[in-house]
């Protein structure tokens, strides 16, 4: 089965479609103009490509399976969400904040994730190519198992965070950070 298109998807009686015109008018700052909150929406296998939802609401929305390549989400509160197989490649991700979300499996590599609240999220299994989290709070999230190669974690406080099992030989590392030492097999 195919992604759904933003037509056929409602929140709250209203049509997708109408929420996002509605918000990119407030982005604008043109009249009639809405922010979009989409908090605890059911946007799972969404077709959300190139979507602009800059400043967006959109706490504890499902967002698993969704297409959000090339989004706009500078500003966005998308705490608690579930992004689980999400593919949210090249998308813009700036000062987000996605404390306790869940980004597992996700297609993410390319994404800015500069300054971003990313406190308990969970990477596990991400594709995280590329990524830049410089400045990111990464306190207590968890990345066992991400692709994180040619990452830039430069100005990242990794304290609190899960590396384990992570190949960091490519990722641009804080200054004076020594990796965990990989896991010893048992004989």
């Amino acid at each position: 089965m195919g992604l759904r298109k933003p037509k056929s998807i409602k929140h709250n009686g209203k049509s997708l479609t109408d929420i996002l015109k509605a918000h990119e008018r407030f982005f604008r700052g043109h009249d009639g103009g809405t922010r979009a909150d989409l908090t605890g929406a059911d946007l799972s296998r969404a077709d959300l490509s190139g979507a602009n939802l800059s400043g967006a609401i959109l706490r504890n929305a499902n967002l698993s399976e969704s297409d959000l390549r090339k989004a706009k989400l500078p500003g966005a509160d998308l705490s608690g969400a579930n992004l689980h197989k999400a593919d949210l490649r090249s998308s813009d991700l700036t000062e987000a904040v996605l404390p306790g979300a869940d980004l597992s499996e996700a297609q993410a590599s390319g994404i800015e994730f500069f300054r971003c609240d990313l406190s308990n999220v969970n990477f596990q299994r991400a594709q995280l190519r590329n990524v830049n989290l410089r400045l990111a709070n990464v306190n207590g999230a968890k990345f066992n198992g991400a692709d994180m190669g040619v990452a830039i974690l430069r100005e990242t406080d990794l304290q609190g965070a899960d590396l384990t099992g992570v190949d960091l030989s490519t990722t641009l590392l804080p200054k004076g950070f020594l990796p965990p030492p990989p896991k010893q097999k048992s004989a």
